[in-house]
């Protein structure tokens, strides 16, 4: 009985797979276009991102779930969402995490349906947010039906097809067959087409070669009806000159958690900007957060990582001002004080801890909302001035001048004001206040401070 249904198997994956590589170089063969296409998508410099992790989102995991809370997110300030893998997950040599993808062309039943998926982009474009897909392109589940085409998949020297790292389930594909690039590519366009989508967050994006990157980026930019933007998480370099609008903020990330864990010198802040950006083009950035779906399953949440309420507040100033795109992740703005742990089926976000994080949420919103009117912090010019304890920088466009101090210190700090700050008058972003830089200036534990000219 086991041999002939591994037979039967084996017969579905090769009558599923013989046709995906001709399907994919007909531009006849991609879905009709779903609804119109989005006409407000932010400029790259514009966004503020927010991640969803549609398992954990909810009791039940589904799409549906996401929409019905679009009100709150987009009352955040948010503009872009990314929803994590919505695909089928494989099940053979599973760990059910939502990276093994069984099938690049369909939602997967724990989610939803493709209708679940449109009224969700539906939602978002009718409250002026745009929705990124999540892209897994390394490595498929053990059991997609590209199994089957062994050659699209990478072999040791015995003809076993290999895995990626210690990924154990999920198996490696192979970037120099031409007909899986152009299967995978063809997958991620029809996106666009079905569900209306703006735009792909790529997993592992340093995976791939960057030559399959710069196809796939210009295939989709081809869509001349479209505005996509692309996020890869990944750091090198060629990411930017392959089409990328943004890298990942691994080593932002670190650095702040060693400022916060290790007390390492805040002026340290200033080496990562510099080697995040070299090779970036104007408009390219990096996204940065406090936590994602990662890090806050191994690590800990931005209260445990970060100084508590107070703390990670601190630390969030600088994600949101400084450089680059800052992230959110769902649960994250109501205070999470638990990990939704992997493979995300269990543990859940208690949004009615809203309720009791209220000033949390306010100060999120506050922060936010002065980013999305702030030219100088959106487009501005970078100038640092950090001592080891303080975050201390101006963001200047134009005649907008803003000026950040964030105290990253669990402690009372003084900080030594430098010549070209000195009595300068400015204003407090948030109440109007007006205020005069002096000499020196006294921040309490995890006490920022946000003026503008």
């Amino acid at each position: 009985m086991k041999k002939f249904s591994r037979f039967l198997f084996s017969a579905a994956l090769f009558c599923c797979v013989i046709p995906i590589a001709a399907v994919a170089q007909s531009e006849n063969s991609y879905p009709p276009q779903y609804g119109k296409p989005y006409r407000d998508m932010p400029d790259s410099r514009d966004v503020m991102l927010y991640q969803v992790n549609t398992r954990s989102f909810s009791k039940d995991g589904k799409l549906s779930a996401v929409t019905a809370r679009l009100d709150s997110i987009k009352a955040l300030g948010v503009n872009m969402i990314y929803l994590m893998p919505i695909y089928p997950v494989g099940v053979l040599k599973s760990t059910n995490s939502p990276y093994a993808t069984r099938d690049y062309n369909e939602v997967g039943k724990e989610f939803g349906t493709l209708d679940d998926l449109r009224a969700l982009v539906d939602g978002a474009h009718q409250r002026k947010i745009a929705v990124m897909l999540d892209i897994v392109a390394n490595h498929t589940s053990w059991d997609n039906p590209w199994i089957a085409n062994k050659g699209w998949y990478e072999q040791d020297s015995t003809g076993k097809i290999k895995y990626p790292q210690n990924w154990y389930d999920v198996a490696q594909l192979n970037f120099k067959n031409s007909d899986m690039r152009l299967a995978l590519i063809h997958a991620m366009k029809s996106w666009v087409f079905k569900a209306n989508i703006d735009g792909f967050r790529c997993d592992y994006a340093d995976g791939p070669p960057a030559d399959f990157w710069k196809q796939a980026l210009d295939t989709l930019n081809n869509i001349k009806t479209h505005k996509l933007l692309f996020l890869a998480e990944g750091s090198r370099a060629s990411n930017y000159s392959v089409g990328f609008d943004y890298n990942f903020g691994f080593n932002f990330f670190g650095h702040m958690k060693a400022i916060f864990e290790r007390n390492r010198s805040v002026k340290t802040i200033d080496t990562v900007n510099k080697r995040d950006y070299e090779g970036a083009a104007d408009g390219q950035a990096m996204v940065r957060y406090l936590t994602n779906h990662d890090v806050n399953s191994s690590d800990g949440t931005p209260l445990d990582l970060f100084g508590g309420k107070k703390g990670s507040m601190a630390a969030f100033v600088v994600v949101a001002y400084m450089k680059g795109i800052p992230m959110v992740y769902n649960g994250q703005e109501i205070a999470t004080p638990y990990r939704l742990v992997f493979p995300f089926t269990g543990t859940k976000i208690d949004w009615s801890l809203g309720a009791a994080n209220q000033d949390v949420t306010a100060e999120y919103k506050r922060i936010i909302a002065f980013r999305n009117k702030s030219e100088a912090i959106r487009r501005g010019i970078l100038n640092s001035y950090s001592s080891d304890d303080v975050c201390v920088f101006t963001k200047e466009s134009g005649s907008q001048k803003v000026l950040v101090l964030s105290n990253l210190r669990n402690k009372a700090v003084t900080y030594t004001v430098p010549a070209g700050l000195l009595n300068t008058l400015w204003k407090d972003a948030f109440n109007g206040k007006k205020t005069t830089v002096a000499a020196e200036v006294s921040l309490a534990p995890y006490q920022y401070m946000v003026l503008k000219n």
